[in-house]
């Protein structure tokens, strides 16, 4: 219980951190102790919760004093308007580009969390498919881990 624990905490933090690395955490993990399944939910929660702090972050970037300034340009006005509408007019496009980038990294996670708050996303999606992707994120790096571990046991003993 501690390992998940300890696991969950220490996702939280790499949400936050971003020099906290819970990939490499994960890999040092040994594999058989625990489920993957069960490793990787606690990892997929505790970097959801840190993944939503930084979408409320997005949702109260819009009162920084020099981004009300930039938003008063028309040029702003127009762009915000039309990425306001892809996503939320949207909720597929907007909860796939979200839970590509859980499953992959790519468009950072962090920098989608914030403009899914500052373009006013759909909590409850977000959460879901940042959720989901991360679980699958997480469960494939145990897997993974667990599998070069095993290939270098056969190859050495």
């Amino acid at each position: 219980m501690t390992l998940i624990l300890g696991t969950f905490l220490f996702s939280i933090a790499s949400a936050l951190i971003p020099v906290l690395n819970l990939e490499i955490y994960l890999g040092a993990i040994p594999p058989g102790h625990h489920p993957t399944w069960l490793i990787a939910t606690a990892a997929g929660s505790g970097q959801t919760i840190g993944k939503v702090i930084w979408y409320y972050a997005g949702v109260h970037s819009m009162k920084v004093s020099w981004l009300k300034r930039k938003m008063e340009a028309e040029k702003w006005q127009v762009t915000y308007a039309k990425w306001h509408e892809r996503i939320v007019g949207r909720p597929i496009l907007a909860g796939s580009i979200c839970f590509a980038s859980a499953v992959s990294g790519f468009p950072p996670l962090a920098v989608i969390a914030v403009l899914a708050g500052s373009l006013r996303m759909n909590l409850m999606l977000f959460f879901s498919t940042v959720l989901g992707g991360r679980i699958i994120r997480f469960w494939l790096v145990l897997a993974g881990a667990g599998a070069v571990k095993h290939l270098v046991e056969r190859l050495v003993g």
